[in-house]
């Protein structure tokens, strides 16, 4: 677990790497397979595998899930633990003993909280990550902090940059505002915090490379690829209602791909 740990590590120290979200097992050993470096979990994927809304996954399905997940890949995991499911710096702390015990790489904690509807004051939100760094640290693996903004309606650039220097000073690794668009405002980030920055691919957004010349350090997409495969679901769904042909399975992953992918343990 600790070489795994050190190599998500090592990944954020030069250069740009995609960090993509598989929202069950099946997907996570798929990009392994294709040659991704590290895996992510996405709440809003899990949350539509389980058949809920983002945020109202439990403790016990997301680790039930990283359990999963990080028994059948090799690459490290990072995950999306929301607000750590606590209000408390011990229930923090429980949260992430609990994830690293499970086999987490990486966790993110944001500054969000659904229950209020609102997102954190900056002082109360800096002393969450501080308790999440602590218990992180124990452990060796590498915190994200994330300025939840852009996802709620605040667009003030110099409040999320403050943010994530409070988040970087408390002891977060990695810095993330998700919902960032705008190349000069994703470079103003960068060159304001002195931190990796993770940043969230955009349908119609930046390019990896483009992302990459800003100096950004990783890239994930959320639940991007889940609502992709929910939406190629739905498209064959209507094919067959619609039709009653099956013209989607010439557009599905074949069997040969699936076998290469999924009998790896049996060949080691």
């Amino acid at each position: 677990m600790t070489n795994v740990r050190e190599r998500f590590r090592d990944l954020h120290e030069s250069g740009t790497f995609i960090l993509p979200n598989p929202w069950d097992t099946g997907s996570g050993r798929l990009l392994e397979s294709w040659g991704f470096p590290a895996l992510a979990t996405t709440s809003s994927g899990l949350a539509a595998s389980l058949g809920k809304l983002d945020q109202q996954v439990t403790r016990d399905e997301l680790l039930a899930h990283v359990r999963a997940l990080t028994a059948a890949v090799t690459i490290p995991v990072n995950v999306d633990a929301e607000r750590c499911f606590a209000e408390t710096a011990d229930g923090i702390a429980e949260t992430i003993d609990l994830l690293a015990e499970a086999g987490a790489a990486g966790i993110s904690i944001e500054d969000y909280d659904p229950a209020a509807d609102r997102v954190e004051t900056l002082e109360v939100a800096a002393e969450r990550v501080e308790a999440a760094a602590r218990a992180a640290e124990r452990h060796g693996i590498v915190l994200t902090a994330r300025a939840e903004n852009h996802l709620y309606g605040n667009t003030d650039l110099d409040d999320t940059i403050a943010r994530l220097r409070a988040y970087r000073q408390a002891g977060a690794d990695v810095v993330y505002a998700p919902g960032l668009r705008e190349g000069a405002d994703i470079a103003r980030v960068v060159g304001s915090v002195d931190a990796p920055v993770n940043v969230l691919a955009l349908a119609g957004g930046l390019s990896v490379p483009e992302l990459a010349g800003l100096g950004v350090r990783r890239v994930s997409l959320g639940g991007g690829l889940a609502w992709v495969a929910y939406g190629a679901l739905r498209d064959a769904a209507r094919e067959l209602l619609d039709s009653g042909t099956t013209g989607f399975k010439a557009r599905g992953i074949t069997d040969d791909e699936l076998n290469e992918a999924f009998v790896r343990d049996l060949r080691q």
